[in-house]
This record gives structure tokens, sequence and C-alpha cells, in this order.
């Protein structure tokens, strides 16, 4: 911890490389065949980094909407105990397999799983208060995601087949919230999580710039400022990239679908580009800094 990269003045790094390996490189034979058809996945590498960064073997680690459970797997695999909470049960039983996974191949960390509203994590984990070194997480981007395709070339011809794009079709789930609703819940799970962080805890969300209606939005600015509404201050921001880096040039791991709306705004005059990073957004409690930091 004394060479945190991600500390300034203790190896401090602005870009981390974290998509060296593609993403199904990173999660082939540590996580189930079934869980890749959830559509918004955190990157392993990037979950990875930051709890060796923030965390030593033994320390908690907290993920409020967890998904398949990227961030409690990768936690386990590094000696680190992780807690989660999904709300779709179905997802809930995805990340539950890759715990097992994880287990069965030798990781020693201890995970717990509940599903639930994260908006009440504070209660969901109430025996855990005081005692996270990290909170990890990353928003939903809406009901609709990128999910998979079979293309022409795979289906003989044929339309592009687009399924695994749903999060979910239960209206209660946060992803179906319009955006104003979207950051008025992650409000509300930011300040839950904030009462599980041991004194020097720190919260990390990984988080991109979106579209809605083809009006590119600062989901990442968006959520910097709910943070710091909720009593949180910003202490780091990052690009955790997605792509490649060789020779000092970027490798384009875009999705089909990033390259599709890309191809489509520029055709229409606008000058888009794939995404190539996560914002990673580092928060601490307001009253835990000294108050010139604040």
């Amino acid at each position: 911890m004394n060479q945190n990269p991600l500390v300034p003045g203790t190896g401090w790094v602005s870009v981390l490389a974290t998509g060296q390996r593609p993403s199904r490189l990173q999660r082939q034979g540590r996580y189930t065949a079934e869980s890749m058809r959830h559509p918004g996945k955190m990157l392993p590498a990037i979950a990875a980094t930051l709890i060796e960064a923030f965390t030593l073997p033994g320390d908690l680690v907290v993920d409020p909407m967890c998904g398949i459970g990227t961030t409690l797997v990768e936690a386990i695999h590094l000696g680190r105990n992780a807690a989660g909470v999904e709300y779709e049960a179905d997802f809930v039983h995805l990340a539950l397999g890759n715990l097992r996974l994880a287990r069965s191949q030798g990781a020693t960390g201890t995970p717990q799983m509940a599903c639930g509203d994260a908006r009440s994590i504070a209660t969901i984990y109430r025996a855990l208060r005081g005692k996270a070194a990290l909170v990890l997480t990353s928003p939903p981007y809406g009901s609709h995601t990128h999910g998979h395709i079979r293309s022409g070339r795979d289906n003989g011809g044929g339309k592009i087949d687009k399924r695994h794009h749903r999060y979910s079709t239960d209206r209660g789930n946060l992803a179906h919230q319009p955006l104003p609703g979207l950051l008025d819940g992650f409000g509300r799970i930011l300040v839950g999580s904030a009462t599980l962080l041991r004194p020097g805890g720190v919260i990390a969300v990984t988080v991109r710039p979106i579209r809605v209606k083809g009006e590119l939005i600062d989901l990442p600015g968006q959520v910097i400022d709910t943070a710091c509404q909720n009593g949180l201050a910003l202490t780091g921001r990052h690009a955790a990239l997605l792509a490649g880096l060789r020779d000092g040039r970027l490798v384009n791991r875009a999705s089909f679908f990033q390259m599709l709306e890309t191809r489509r705004a520029r055709d229409r005059g606008i000058p888009a580009c794939a995404t190539a990073h996560e914002d990673l957004l580092l928060f601490q409690p307001a009253t835990d800094l000294p108050e010139a930091n604040r």
C-alpha cells in the first residue's frame, strides 16, 4: 500500500492499463459460461486493480450492485472478504455460481450475497457497519444495454439478432428509472454504502458517458455531483482503460454496438468516438477529510 498507484505522491498514475487482455479472456475459465449473458459486466482487471490498491488480505470489499459478482470474485481470489447485494434473483444465481467456481479454484476470501434493493444496503448489511475498506460498484446504464449479437455473418445473412441486452423486466429495478430517478437512487446507495466504510475507507465508482436519445450525457460528472450532494468528497479521478495499450497506441476493443453507434453518429455529422475507458471516481466521506481537502 506504500506505492498505491491511485494516491498522489505514492507512484500515482492517471491511466490504468486494465484492458491489456480482452474481457472474454479475462473471464475465461474464471467465470461460468452461463454468467456471460449478463449485459453489463465490470471488467475483472479494473476490480482487481482497485482491490489491490486499497485493501490488504483479510479486508472487506463491498459491491452494492454486484451483478454476476465480478467484484466479489476478484476480491476472494485476492484473499479479501466480500459482500454483495443484487436486485435480480437471476443474477444472484449467476453470482453464486461464479463464487462457487472461485472457491473451487482456491480462492481464500469469504463471500456473502444478499438478494435485495441496494438502496437499503445499510439495513441489509447493518452487521458490517464500519468494517469495509473498499466499496466498489458501477451504476446501471438503463434497462437496455449493449448485450450480445448474432450478425448476418453468423446467421446465414439474416438480420442482426440482439440478445441478453436487458437488465430486467421488473419495473422496480433502478435501471428502469429515468436519469433523475437513477441518480437519486444511486445517491441513496452511496449514502448507505458510506455507513459500511471503516475510517479511511474508499468508495470507487466506475462509470462512462452515455447517450440518451442521441444526446451525449456526462454521467461521470453527474455521479460526482450526486456524490457530493450526499456527503462524499471526490478524492481521485482516473481513466481505467477498456482498450489495450501497445507501443503507445490504443488497441480498440469497442463492442459491435459501440462501433455501430459511432458510425451512425458520424454519418449524422456528429464527431463521435468509441469508448476506450471507464471513468474511475474515488470518494470518501467529507467528514473523514481534513477541512482543507473537503
